[in-house]
């Protein structure tokens, strides 16, 4: 099977690769859906390294258990709760995050444009408490309800609505200290 091949297989026909384990159709779902799924890994982590080994140790869940996808969702769906759920597995075991630069508190935002810089933003989510930056994340960020990730964390749907209050809460203070 040659490479175009395999990048012109409908989602269906790459499964049913997968599952045979051939190469080149594994190379060409994890190129599909990596930079997606590092993306939220490092969102949940906060981490460079702690997202790089949660997405590696994410397909090589996805590739074992491929065959219980059941395809009543989409791949990239059931792929990133593996992530996700392996993401925040890593951060309960390795709770640490990159420190915030030294003159973070000292940069201002100018609110005259009404834009907030991505990075500052970015920087602000990371440095919530881990529970709030997880609920915050695969609920604002990514897109979940809070059925899900109380099913994802193991937290009643009150505790996910209640962190995502406080998450939000905080992230008010962290940017408000921006604006002047």
């Amino acid at each position: 099977m040659s490479t175009t091949t395999t990048a012109k297989m409908t989602e269906a026909e790459l499964i049913a690769a997968c599952r045979r384990q051939e190469r080149l159709a594994q190379k060409e779902l994890y190129d599909r859906y990596s930079r997606a799924m590092y993306t939220a890994a490092y969102r949940i982590t906060g981490n460079f390294e702690l997202a790089n080994d949660a997405l590696q140790e994410g397909f090589m869940k996805v590739f074992s258990k491929l065959h219980t996808f059941r395809g009543e969702s989409r791949i990239g769906a059931w792929i990133k709760v593996i992530v996700v759920r392996t993401a925040l597995a890593k951060i309960k075991r390795e709770p640490t995050l990159d420190p915030l630069p030294p003159n973070f508190n000292d940069q201002r935002i100018d609110w005259g444009t009404h834009r907030l810089d991505i990075d500052y933003l970015e920087k602000a989510i990371q440095r919530l408490p881990e529970g709030y930056r997880s609920v915050f994340v695969l609920i604002e960020v990514e897109g979940y309800g809070h059925k899900d990730v109380a099913d994802l964390l193991g937290i009643s749907v009150g505790t996910s609505k209640s962190q995502l209050f406080y998450a939000k809460k905080k992230l008010r203070e962290y940017l408000s200290a921006y604006v002047q």
